[in-house]
């Protein structure tokens, strides 16, 4: 078992990350709760749901409720109904959430646990891969149909759980949406671990142990980042590198056409192209194309409108005066943040987009 604790301005919380977590939960909660309601995708709740229930017994009402899988279930229907839920159940300001299951659920169940009474304690149990960064650091947000994220709040949880033996049961598209996020904290961090990451082969099975040093170390990433801009007005974008194009292809395919992970790996590719650019500098472009396209990314798709494109890429909130702001790299270990005008974004977007096909 490895654990880091994370200090935000409001609150320190504990990242605990290990084999078989799932049958002692109650172990890891920061206090007793009487009141829960665990918060789980459909899928994660037939193959782990009876193991979460069991090992909460100690408490004097737990309740469980699922929502669809998939980042459709990001939605303002979906976060109503969970409220209702909340209230149906009597949860009260001493109550608990449990977000269960990947991202989605996370950010979902994080949102409502944020408002519900003005806000009462979550933790997070990832089971997902991709999971090992939005768990981490407090955003909790659903979508608008305009845009990803776009209604959420800066909300930390009060533990973060994570047991990788669930990990063993994920589908290849979602193990490479995962491992797109561990690409992006080595890329804007450090060298060696950029290229550690490109030494997985995501096509046969995952070695436990090298993943699960691998997802410390995003944490860790994250974690430092977090620690220094809680509230994303500096440093914090950093983490968003290829995240501007890659939300705007998720958004314009419709959410669930394409994985988050595998949006913001074509998202990445851009960035680099546009680092070398910007700042005259040779990127590991070649590098990770291959390792994308050895490891089965989608890096062929149908592309939107390059207008359609700008204009989600306007929505993303780093943008500032409807100016698009990116997250480019001057080196590996090294981002920046760069203005950049629609003019410059469309003759990038449609030269990266020829050469991509």
């Amino acid at each position: 078992m490895h654990k880091q604790t994370i200090q935000t301005s409001t609150i320190q919380y504990d990242v605990v990350v290990g084999k078989g977590l799932l049958s002692n939960i109650d172990q890891y909660l920061p206090k007793k709760y009487n009141n829960i309601l665990i918060v789980v995708d459909e899928v994660v709740k037939g193959i782990y749901g009876d193991t979460v229930i069991d090992t909460l017994k100690s408490a004097e009402n737990v309740a469980v409720t699922s929502v669809p899988a998939g980042e459709s279930s990001k939605s303002i229907e979906q976060y109503y109904r969970l409220l209702s839920e909340a209230i149906e159940h009597h949860l009260d300001r001493k109550s608990l959430i449990i977000a269960f299951g990947g991202g989605m659920v996370g950010d979902l169940a994080g949102f409502v646990a944020s408002t519900y009474m003005r806000g009462i304690d979550f933790i997070q149990v990832p089971t997902t891969i991709l999971a090992h960064d939005s768990s981490v650091g407090g955003k909790v947000a659903i979508n608008h149909p305009k845009g990803k994220n776009l209604i959420g709040s800066f909300y930390p949880p009060v533990a973060v759980i994570y047991d990788v033996d669930t990990l063993q049961s994920l589908p290849a598209k979602e193990i490479r949406s995962g491992y797109a996020e561990v690409v992006k904290h080595g890329l804007i961090s450090d060298q060696a671990f950029f290229e550690e990451v490109l030494n997985v082969d995501l096509t046969t099975p995952l070695d436990t142990e090298v993943t699960v040093d691998q997802l410390q170390k995003g944490i860790g990433v994250k974690a430092k980042i977090v620690e220094q801009d809680e509230r994303e007005s500096n440093i914090r974008k950093f983490l968003n590198f290829g995240h501007t194009l890659g939300h705007a292809i998720e958004s314009e395919l419709g959410y669930g056409k394409i994985t988050h992970g595998e949006a913001v790996a074509i998202g990445m590719l851009f960035a680099l192209k546009l680092s070398e650019e910007k700042f005259n500098t040779r990127m590991p472009y070649k590098a990770l194309y291959d390792w994308l396209s050895k490891n089965q990314y989608p890096l062929s798709i149908s592309w939107p409108g390059i207008n359609q494109l700008i204009d989600k890429m306007k929505l993303d909130k780093k943008s500032e005066n409807s100016i698009v702001q990116m997250v480019l790299l001057e080196e590996i270990g090294k981002p920046s943040v760069v203005n950049l005008s629609d003019h410059e974004l469309r003759a990038h977007l449609e030269k990266f987009i020829r050469e991509l096909d």
